[in-house]
């Protein structure tokens, strides 16, 4: 492969090709490091030769398109002088052809190596965005588009997130694993990985028994009890709660259990309906108490004892977690006879597991970081490579209004649900709020600046470019001016504004790749919002529908309309919606 096979190098996905200009020009670097290293210009080590080839964008936009350290990493084993290697390096890539994917590459430095797009690589790439509108960005399922990022590209994944029990309706802080767990799936199916989304509800537990006495308690005017539920959504079900399904109740505790297990499966309604409205799906529902009933529990401790991992003591049955590292032992089985949670979380684990899943994602609160190490140990000493089970602890989330903290807290039935965030906010403006923060970081959502439809609030000001871009379009047709079939060998790219926006367009794969690897989406609005104020910038400096000159209308007409598609396409990623008018 040399730098002149530009159809090579900006192909389309299903050939399994690199996904990415990134990738492209990293094989080139080491493709000419290969030859320089044949060619006796550099000397030969199998550690030369192993030498990881990174490419990144540089801090200044006037060094290059993309920037490399390699002969940085090179210099130790090469025994050279780092501007010598990127001298010959960059000599070998200028022997490989004057045009293709890169326009120049030069030394720089104390031995970095600056290259720089060529024209045609950048008029390929925005042929190939219009052309592969649907999937622009998106990365295939082929090992081949890994790349430097590392992503795991065919990978099956579980994704198990929002898990709230259901003893009240969705609120934003149980919310914030739905939004986790929504975009990290959305990243990661664009990253190339096959993902299934699942939602364990925890249908057995004693707080389904305590809800069942509170809607009890209200419905036959008593008092809640002090660790019942007081919020108002008991107090509408207390009504609601007919003789029927207390038949069979021997007790006072049976009936508990019994009006909690039918408050829980009307609030279970609620929550999914919550989620629908937020655009969440999920592929799996699994309780806590199909693990019983279907074995895998049973089997889960069947396989730990068999490995000489569990052992009695004050008749209890434990699992020997000390012996991978954690600091106690756990129980598993209590001196009453009742499981713990944590063995129906191992046994999930195996049931997991058997359906064929290469990785397991689960979207936990901070308050559950106690409970990470067992799990994996439990994974691992069943057997299973304990990497495979990964956990993303989410971050608090704190609500400001009028410069003041809400309080938050389901007991009491203080608290903000998911419904009302939807009704303040928006779907679209509480999904960007959500998207811009790393998981595991505690975030602030002010409220009075999340309502404002407005350059203040960044998710309406991409909205807006895009709309604008729809507006332009439809002003160009109306004036009879379509945007050009394609741009290669167009020279419109060469420079000013609309190099500018076209090297943009063309980071969207880059960006998705990245926002696979991270398994975080902060980089996707952070693009959407750099080619949102590049567009305005090129619409300022740059007459787009001309009718003077329709020719050059129509070429910038397709660079406008693939900047349309890489908007669209970061938002859909989103779960945005990319409104054409506003």
């Amino acid at each position: 492969m040399t730098v002149s096979t530009i159809p090579d190098m900006v192909a389309t996905q299903d050939r399994g090709a690199p996904a990415t200009l990134r990738e492209s020009t990293r094989s080139l670097v080491r493709e000419a490091l290969a030859r320089a290293i044949d060619s006796g210009e550099l000397p030969d080590s199998p550690e030369a030769r192993s030498v990881e080839v990174e490419v990144s964008r540089p801090a200044n936009p006037e060094h290059g398109d993309l920037a490399s350290n390699v002969a940085l990493r090179l210099a130790k084993p090469m025994r050279m002088a780092p501007p010598k290697i990127a001298a010959a390096l960059a000599s070998q890539l200028a022997l490989a052809g004057e045009r293709g994917l890169l326009a120049s590459a030069e030394a720089a430095g104390a031995g970095f190596l600056n290259l720089r797009y060529s024209e045609d690589a950048l008029e390929a790439t925005i042929d190939r965005a219009r052309a592969d509108s649907g999937v622009w960005g998106r990365l295939a399922a082929d090992a081949k588009t890994a790349g430097q990022a590392g992503i795991r590209a065919g990978r099956h994944v579980n994704v198990e997130f929002v898990s709230a029990n259901p003893t009240g309706p969705l609120t934003v802080g149980n919310a914030r694993g739905a939004f986790v767990g929504d975009l990290l799936s959305r990243v990661l199916e664009a990253g190339g990985q096959r993902v299934t989304r699942e939602y364990y509800f925890n249908d057995s537990g004693v707080q389904v028994q305590k809800l069942g006495a509170s809607v009890l308690a209200i419905r036959d005017g008593h008092e809640v009890p002090e660790d019942g539920y007081h919020g108002d959504y008991v107090a509408a079900l207390a009504p609601l709660l007919g003789e029927d399904i207390l038949a069979g109740a021997a007790d006072d505790e049976a009936k508990a259990w019994a009006a909690g297990r039918w408050a829980s499966a009307r609030i279970r309604e609620g929550i999914e309906a919550s989620l629908e409205r937020l655009g969440v799906r999920f592929d799996v529902w699994t309780t806590e108490g199909s693990l019983h009933d279907d074995g895998w529990v049973a089997q889960a401790m069947e396989r730990l004892r068999a490995g000489g991992h569990l052992y009695e003591q004050d008749g209890a049955t434990w699992f020997r977690s000390t012996a991978f590292g954690d600091d106690k032992d756990r129980v598993l089985v209590k001196s009453d006879g009742n499981t713990t949670y944590f063995a129906s979380d191992i046994g999930y684990v195996i049931e997991k597991f058997s359906r064929g899943y290469d990785h397991l994602i689960y979207i936990w609160g901070a308050d559950h970081h106690g409970t990470v190490a067992r799990l994996r140990n439990a994974a691992e000493a069943m057997g299973f490579d304990k990497a495979a089970v990964e956990v993303i602890l989410t971050g608090w989330v704190h609500f400001v209004e009028g410069g003041e903290e809400l309080s938050m807290s389901k007991r009491a039935g203080t608290f903000i649900a998911l419904d009302d965030l939807l009704a303040e906010l928006g779907v679209d403006a509480a999904r960007w709020y959500f998207a811009s923060r790393g998981a595991n970081v505690n975030m602030d959502v002010d409220l009075e600046v999340a309502r404002k439809q407005s350059s203040e609030n960044p998710v309406y000001y991409v909205q807006y470019a895009h709309a604008r871009i729809a507006s332009i379009l439809r002003k160009a047709a109306a004036a009879g001016i379509a945007p050009a079939a394609a741009l290669e060998g167009s020279g419109l790219l060469a420079g000013g504004p609309e190099g500018t926006l076209a090297r943009i367009v063309a980071r969207l794969p880059e960006v998705i790749e990245d926002a696979a690897s991270a398994q975080e989406t902060q980089g996707v609005t952070t693009y959407a919002t750099e080619l949102a104020t590049a567009f305005h910038a090129f619409y300022r400096d740059a007459r787009v529908v001309d009718p003077e000159a329709p020719e050059l209308s129509s070429q910038r007409l397709a660079l406008v309309d693939a900047t349309r598609i890489s908007l669209a396409n970061a938002l859909g990623l989103l779960g945005i919606s990319a409104p054409d008018s506003m």
